[in-house]
């Protein structure tokens, strides 16, 4: 099922199957919006308010069945769609996510990484095999590849972002510091010196700013 919700509730999205995970781990069988309230710093009307987009998930009186909900959630954002991705570039960072991070939580299945390193081609990361960058475009058509994790020199950033929407990817997480468009292709650009400056705003001012 697609649903049309606001960016800031998707923003929200993931802090609540993380906060509905813990909680089915802890064994917790259903929540109130004021409980989570509490967890997340919201306020009950706001997380009623975001849940009303995805249809009726609670009853009066009794609260959210935490494991359906924390499905229903994950299954708006697409955790149960199996996309294919790849990583382009596989430096320091690119190297580090392929070995650490969960892509099959997030509805991605990683199927290779490109490199224009000769040193890298034909090694495996983490089982994941490393192929020269000049087959990038023939490995994304005949794989239907729809996710490419973006970690190349940021001054490589646009061209590479273009030739992966050139070539039918859907969506690029962008890790190289440069904001990039790509017509065709929807881009999430990731700043790491944004979360940390803010953290340091923090520290000098205050958490309440």
């Amino acid at each position: 099922m697609k649903y049309k919700i606001s960016g800031n509730v998707i923003r929200r999205l993931p802090r609540y199957v993380r906060t509905l995970g813990a909680l089915e781990a802890a064994g917790k069988e259903k929540v109130s919006s004021g409980e989570l309230g509490v967890l997340m710093g919201l306020t009950a009307s706001q997380i009623r308010q975001d849940f009303n987009c995805f249809g009726n998930f609670g009853q009066q009186g009794y609260g959210y069945n935490v494991r359906e909900l924390r499905g229903g959630i994950a299954e708006a954002l697409g955790a149960e769609d199996d996309r294919t991705a790849v990583v382009v570039g596989a430096g320091n960072l690119g190297r580090a996510l392929i070995a650490n991070f969960r892509f099959g939580e997030c509805g991605c299945r990683l199927a290779a990484a490109f490199d224009v390193s000769p040193a890298l081609a034909g090694r495996s990361i983490a089982g994941t095999p490393v192929l020269p960058a000049g087959e990038l475009e023939r490995f994304v058509r005949e794989n239907g590849v729809d996710v490419a994790v973006l970690t190349v020199p940021k001054g490589a950033a646009a061209e590479v972002a273009a030739r992966l929407a050139a070539c039918g990817v859907r969506g690029i997480w962008n890790f190289t510091g440069a904001d990039v468009e790509a017509p065709g292709a929807v881009v999430e650009n990731v700043h790491f010196t944004d979360s940390l400056q803010a953290l340091m705003y923090y520290l000098r001012n205050g958490a309440e700013g």
